[in-house]
């Protein structure tokens, strides 16, 4: 698996992904597919929006696997690398990749990351969201309550040994 920056080239694929998280949800919803649609683009977008003017200096890149020969994107990973924390805006994978590892992965790496820097690992996650338990395996504590339906995880650094 190996990562590479987003384009303007990927949006109908990073789109893709976003619907791709929302689709058991909506699938209870009694609408068209249309009014789907049209939903899954406007969140997607309002999203997008957010994470751009609250993090503007964040990193938005495609999660590729290309263990088979042929590169095929799979997911995409929004990190905010700031001076005290490494904070994960958000990772999604295509629902034909979950269950992989490949979430854990790149989580791993990225805690590794934070730790080297001496600093926090940051997540939030919906309440409900069984990610939730992969984050709490990882290392990840709840930082407080709930705001809303969110929650924000932490992974804090390990602290160096001191010698005896």
């Amino acid at each position: 698996m190996t990562l590479r920056p987003a384009t303007d080239h990927d949006r109908a694929f990073l789109l893709a992904v976003y619907a791709s998280t929302r689709a058991e949800e909506l699938a209870q919803v009694p609408w068209d597919a249309a009014t789907r649609e049209a939903f899954v683009r406007q969140q997607f977008a309002a999203q997008e929006a957010h994470y751009r003017a609250h993090y503007p200096q964040s990193l938005l890149q495609v999660i590729v696997d290309d263990s088979a020969g042929a590169p095929r994107d799979i997911g995409r990973l929004w990190t905010d690398h700031r001076p005290d924390a490494l904070h994960v805006l958000d990772i999604s994978l295509l629902a034909a990749a979950r269950g992989r590892g490949v979430g854990t992965r790149h989580l791993l790496t990225l805690r590794d990351e934070a730790h080297a820097r001496g600093v926090p690992l940051s997540i939030y996650v919906e309440i409900h969201n069984p990610a939730r338990r992969l984050y709490e395996r990882l290392g990840f504590t709840a930082a407080g309550e709930p705001q809303g339906l969110y929650l924000r995880m932490l992974c804090p650094p390990v602290p160096a040994l001191l010698p005896a």
